[in-house]
């Protein structure tokens, strides 16, 4: 396991475009970083910077102690996990994991002892003489991790692995994830733009907009006290709502009606300013009908119409249209394309209890919590009402939940790998990405000059520079010779162990 430090990361392209721009962010051993954003926000680009499938312009990327800027991808030691499983189709699952270990020219019996662990570890076991075809995607996905495991990595990086499942396996493959991090104890860096991923999984998130990085904190930090608008919209599903608001002494005149600001210190955060955007999370609001007279003292109360309702069984959400100004709305519509909603009318979220009666078209009273609402600057998108001293208590809350799992880990990396050094990671990353999402990029590559770490290569050792293709020409027969060679171990290789009975 090894720590990964990034310092100024820079990523510009020909047209000189910053896909990343200036990122700093260390990622602790053994700590679940998410990276996190809508599309085109440069996570992707970020992580295979850290691979090393992309140049990095400027900046210093490390992986424990050693700066890897200029350090081939399989010289790197980290395991990588696609989104489409990169598995071998011809191959049985026993295989296709212990592909890197055959690779590294280990031992029949270190293979079989690793691979074993691997698949009782994955509950892979009774599925190892199958072909990927014959399996679920949950199942391939868990082929793919088994892949990366027996490695014995010093980082797993996960690319959307889990974007081609549907929802109920999504939600099970989360779970699983989480649990083999904690046990393994590895660090790992999870690309996704889905934010119920980033709130379950990872220790810490971190947000990118444009290529840059907006905020890092654990989940309940970025959801509880968001740096800006963006931050706020993104976490959160329903996303928060903006209102536009202007200020009168602690009072806030919204769309949606007039209220208080009762916290002293939210009033001063104003200053002289005349207009604040309010963000209200939908959890903030009830049907006043179904709030007690205590309750209600601590908020405000506001009258409003419904437009639509949506009852789910366990909860409700309730649509109300407002209008805004035209340079406020034009403001939040940008903000929503940004986070890939394409809001086409500025309206407020409200979630409302299941037992509430409320019906499309009528004039209901609304309960607001004026306590949890935020107040950000419409100029620069700054949450005027953050509390440090709460994000401080936040975070050490956070390390001790991430110190408290690393203590309680059963495994250690180290039981599932390969052997660390040059030899055991042949197929480190290289050999991942050589896989046939590889073989598929490289058969339609046209003639180009070589780029980055592999150019440089060719031209220390006095070689000419030669398309990808020609180098794949010869990446495939070594390949298959490779395959053939594994396919005939499986035939040396005792069967595994029938299931136990039921």
């Amino acid at each position: 396991m090894a720590a990964i430090t990034m310092q100024n990361i820079v990523k510009k392209y020909g047209d000189g475009f910053p896909a990343v721009n200036d990122v700093s962010l260390d990622v602790q051993d053994g700590e679940f970083m998410i990276l996190v954003g809508p599309s085109g926000c440069g996570k992707s680009t970020l992580l295979r910077m850290i691979v090393g499938l992309e140049d990095i312009t400027s900046g210093d990327m490390r992986i424990g102690d050693r700066v890897v800027n200029k350090v081939a991808p399989r010289e790197r030691n980290l395991a990588m996990v696609f989104q489409n499983y990169a598995l071998y189709p011809h191959l049985t699952v026993y295989e296709n994991i212990a592909f890197p270990l055959r690779l590294a020219k280990a031992e029949n019996e270190e293979v079989r002892r690793r691979v074993t662990e691997t698949a009782e570890l994955l509950e892979l076991t009774e599925h190892l003489e199958r072909k990927p075809a014959n399996l679920s995607g949950g199942q391939r996905q868990r082929v793919a991790m088994g892949r990366a495991i027996v490695r014995d990595a010093d980082a797993f990086l996960f690319d959307e692995p889990l974007s081609n499942l549907d929802a109920k396996l999504r939600g099970q493959m989360r779970t699983e994830i989480a649990r083999l991090q904690r046990r393994l104890g590895t660090t790992t860096v999870y690309v996704t733009h889905d934010q119920t991923e980033a709130m379950t999984l990872g220790d810490r998130v971190a947000v990118l907009r444009k290529g840059e990085l907006q905020q890092v904190g654990s989940p309940r930090e970025l959801y509880e006290q968001p740096v800006n608008l963006f931050v706020a919209g993104f976490i959160g599903s329903p996303s928060m709502n903006f209102l536009p608001a202007s200020v009168d002494g602690t009072h806030l005149e919204t769309p949606i009606g007039r209220f208080d600001i009762h916290d002293r210190a939210k009033a001063d955060a104003v200053g002289d300013r005349e207009v604040v955007l309010v963000g209200i999370r939908p959890e903030d609001f009830e049907d006043a009908a179904l709030v007690s007279e205590e309750k209600k003292a601590r908020g405000a109360v506001v009258r409003v119409k419904v437009d639509v309702t949506e009852w789910l069984g366990n909860e409700q959400y309730a649509y109300v249209p407002y209008e805004a100004p035209a340079d406020l709305a034009a403001q939040l519509r940008e903000l929503s394309r940004e986070l890939d909603s394409d809001q086409l009318r500025t309206q407020a979220v409200v979630a409302l209890d299941a037992s509430s009666l409320v019906a499309a078209g009528d004039e209901i009273d609304l309960w607001i919590d004026t306590g949890r609402l935020h107040l950000f600057d419409p100029a620069t998108g700054a949450n005027l009402t953050r509390d440090e001293e709460r994000v401080a208590e936040l975070g050490r809350h956070a390390e001790r939940a991430r110190t408290g799992r690393r203590g309680g880990a059963g495994v250690s990396g180290g039981d599932h790998g390969a052997g660390t050094g040059p030899g055991s990671t042949a197929e480190n990353v290289e050999g991942t990405v050589a896989g046939p999402e590889k073989d598929e990029r490289e058969a339609g590559a046209g003639e180009a000059p070589l780029t980055g770490v592999a150019a440089e290569g060719a031209a220390r050792a006095g070689e000419p520079q030669r398309a990808p293709d020609a180098e794949a020409a010869e990446t495939d027969g070594e390949r298959a010779e490779e395959a053939r060679a594994a396919e005939a171990s499986a035939e040396e290789r005792p069967a595994p162990p029938p299931p136990a009975a039921e």
